[in-house]
């Protein structure tokens, strides 16, 4: 199982949220790049890299950022946050960025979204599927949809994806155990499908647990920012 370190951006600055409330916003250190390379430096290989100003804006805010840490480590950082056009998409990949996260584009743009898959690859397109009570949430969560989470990775599976990050809006940045049961009931769905874990994760039996299911990866923050889990720990799974 690979561990995915997750760094989210408010101004330049690591930070994390809980369920996606920006009221909730909590800064944890002023340099994403000295924080990557702790990641690093323990044998870590991915990032997940999340402009959440981006996210409020619909297009890249934190470029710098995401240029600093790309140019400054051999991480393969997978980016996400208000890519919802062709041009925003090309400059994350010309900044650096291995593959993209598209999340409420594949909702609201999915012409747009599928002519990414054709164009660039499974490899270099991740799907964003963010639920709240196994339907699909949008907008940074504040919206949630009709669209059903597991008919939905469906689809986009059988139309090329092949990595897909889920996480429990209800879960996220709780500290309170990811939703094991949702991620078993996906892989027994879709064998196939190279699951990312990503909400709740608290400890290392919560990682363990993820490992025993057979999740591709999960994803870790608060539980690592808030020292619930340690830098040699996560690189433990690698």
């Amino acid at each position: 199982m690979q561990i995915i370190p997750a760094i989210d951006l408010i101004g330049g600055k690591c930070v994390r949220l809980s369920q996606g409330d920006y009221n909730s916003k909590k800064e944890y250190h002023d340099d994403p790049l000295e924080m990557a390379k702790r990641f690093e430096g323990v044998g870590i290989r991915r990032l997940h890299l999340v402009d959440l100003d981006g996210a409020k804006a619909k297009k890249i805010v934190n470029a710098d950022v995401l240029q600093r840490i790309c140019a400054g480590t051999s991480l393969q950082v997978d980016f996400g946050g208000g890519i919802q056009a062709d041009e925003e998409l090309e400059k994350a990949f010309e900044l650096g960025a291995k593959q993209v996260t598209g999340g409420s584009i594949a909702v609201k743009g999915r012409a747009l979204f599928e002519s990414w898959i054709a164009k660039y690859g499974s490899e270099k397109i991740i799907l964003g599927a963010d639920a709240k009570d196994r339907k699909i949430a949008v907008g940074g969560w504040e919206e949630t949809t009709s669209v059903e989470l597991i008919p939905f990775i469906k689809d986009y599976v059988s139309k090329g994806i092949r990595y897909v990050i889920c996480t429990d809006v209800a879960k996220d940045g709780l500290l309170q155990g990811p939703s094991t049961e949702l991620y078993q009931e996906i892989l027994e769905e879709i064998p196939d499908v190279k699951l990312i874990a990503s909400g709740g994760v608290s400890s290392v039996k919560d990682l363990e647990e993820l490992q025993k299911i057979g999740v591709y990866g999960t994803i870790v923050g608060k539980a690592y920012y808030e020292g619930r889990v340690t830098l040699e720990e996560l690189a433990s799974f690698g």
